[in-house]
């Protein structure tokens, strides 16, 4: 992260990135960034429970991945817009490198103090 900007919050990114640590997670994120779906379409293209399926649902809702909405009966999920923008932004800030960042907060102090090693992103 380079200095000025935004300090990342970097609680709540590993809990998204928790979230995001297990297959299934994984596969209902891109199942839903083609668009809402109804938790029973969800549930068809896997081979757990509806139980399972609620379980994960609720991890990737804590973690802010996906929004809810009830409409009678039914379940409907889709993408929260706010991680959409979010989360590439915090990796690609978190993978940049630059002359000024969280480790080095001025250009001066680019090395080791212990043992002189220089960092230059490399």
């Amino acid at each position: 992260m380079c200095q000025g900007e935004e300090k990342m919050n970097y609680t709540d990114y590993a809990m998204v990135i928790k979230a995001m640590g297990d297959a299934s997670r994984l596969e209902i994120i891109d199942m839903l960034s083609c668009g809402k779906m109804c938790a029973c379409d969800i549930l068809d293209h896997f081979d757990f429970t509806q139980p399972t399926l609620s379980h994960h649902m609720k991890v990737l809702q804590t973690a802010g991945i996906v929004d809810a909405q009830k409409d009678g009966k039914w379940q409907h999920y889709s993408l929260n817009s706010k991680f959409i923008t979010s989360f590439p932004e915090f990796t690609h800030q978190l993978l940049q490198v630059e002359e000024i960042c969280v480790c080095h907060p001025t250009v001066e102090d680019k090395g080791c103090n212990k043992c002189n090693l220089e960092t230059t992103g490399d």
